[in-house]
């Protein structure tokens, strides 16, 4: 099984290009802090590059920017090519599903998007409401 749940903040804006055959592909970088504390008592952070397709590169080209808030469903894909004859590796996350958690205010801030998520987003359900918690 290959499946992959991240939530984090995006680094820079998404980028949608076009492949040959006209698909949309939109890539971004997100950045995922750790939840455990390094030696330092801080939280290191992994930035995944994230790959979107079709309509849903659309929508995360249009409704995301450098800041927002997002949860990513997919899975991971490694690949390798060739620059100047040395073979070098990449590691993607490839999105079935993006979830926008932040949207951006008047004033250019980003703030939690206050309005309920869509019914056909699972994601959702990553963060338990304080309400649910046993304890």
């Amino acid at each position: 099984m290959n499946k992959v749940f991240l939530i984090g903040n995006l680094t820079r804006d998404p980028e949608l290009r076009n492949t040959s055959n006209g698909t949309a592909v939109c890539t971004f970088t997100l950045a995922v802090t750790r939840r455990f504390k390094n030696a330092n008592g801080g939280n290191d952070t992994d930035f995944l590059n994230i790959v979107v397709w079709r309509a849903q590169a659309d929508n995360c080209a249009k409704y995301l920017k450098k800041g927002s808030k997002a949860a990513i469903s997919g899975s991971i894909q490694t690949r390798s090519y060739e620059v100047d004859g040395v073979k070098r590796y990449a590691t993607d996350i490839v999105a079935d599903e993006v979830q926008f958690l932040s949207t951006k205010s008047s004033d250019g801030d980003y703030e939690l998007d206050s309005a309920p998520a869509a019914k056909s987003a699972p994601i959702s359900t990553l963060e338990p409401v304080e309400e649910d918690l046993p304890f």
